[in-house]
């Protein structure tokens, strides 16, 4: 039975992960308006009627966290008329790729070695962690301009789960979201209609067995444990948020309180 995706949210055929984070709440009340910050999958794969949805919500930039080798993998987005794309990897397209390779190609004895007994999710922990502290100016430069004018904004990577849930969490905690919030609406990357198609090489049942799939598992879930990473790393290396965004991302406070009358309520 095909999982019904909620009325309120369009089922986009060649978008993963697509929604509008419009509605979370912070800390002092406000909420985040609806229209101004959605978040998906990479839209290389866009049908005609997805990109007619997309149109039409008039957005002023797209940010693409992709490296060039998943571009590459994937294609190019589709142009939207009247929208600028900014393309800020998050990740360095030679790191891991060996690794990812292994994970479209690995038999089972290989992804064993590769993914089992918890290194799949340290991995994902370590990511997590590394794109925090490493990739402050990229996090900078995105909310700058969202608090200059780029609103209506998407931001998107491949799944649209770690580079996109890891931004769309740092854009969340500017502008004072709780963070339980921020944790639910990363969550939903997990439900089954969001989630990324994994692609494997070569045919047969043992391409995508039981085995093979929960070992790569860790890969694909959205895990509370991966943005707890991310956040004890703030708090590891700056102290707090607030010196994390006045401090790594040079945020003062008159950015700060533009994001939020972009942002919110």
């Amino acid at each position: 039975m095909t999982q019904q995706v909620p009325s309120t949210e369009p089922e986009l055929a060649g978008v993963r992960n697509f929604r509008d984070v419009g509605g979370l709440p912070t800390v002092d009340g406000r909420r985040v308006r609806p229209g101004v910050l959605f978040r998906s999958g990479h839209l290389a794969h866009a049908t005609e009627q997805d990109a007619e949805f997309l149109a039409s919500l008039g957005l002023h930039t797209i940010f693409d966290f992709r490296n060039a080798a998943d571009q590459k993998l994937e294609g190019p987005d589709v142009e939207l008329p009247g929208t600028r794309n900014v393309n800020l990897p998050l990740t360095d397209p030679a790191h891991g790729a060996e690794f990812w390779t292994m994970v479209r190609e690995g038999d089972i004895e290989q992804l064993r070695g590769l993914l089992g007994d918890g290194k799949a999710a340290a991995r994902m922990v370590n990511s997590y962690r590394t794109i925090v502290k490493d990739r402050t100016d990229e996090h900078s430069r995105v909310l700058h301009a969202i608090a200059e004018d780029s609103v209506p904004a998407l931001m998107h990577c491949a799944a649209g789960k770690d580079r996109a849930g890891i931004s769309i969490a740092v854009t969340l905690l500017a502008v004072g979201v709780e963070r339980d919030a921020i944790l639910s609406d990363y969550l939903e990357s997990n439900a089954k209609h969001r989630r990324y198609k994994v692609r494997r090489s070569g045919s047969g049942e043992s391409v995508y067995g039981p085995e093979v799939m929960e070992l790569l598992s860790p890969l694909f879930d959205a895990r509370a444990e991966y943005l707890a990473a991310a956040f004890e790393s703030i708090d590891e290396a700056w102290g707090d948020v607030d010196i994390y965004l006045e401090q790594g991302l040079k945020l003062a406070p008159e950015t700060r309180e533009r994001l939020r009358e972009r942002l919110l309520d």
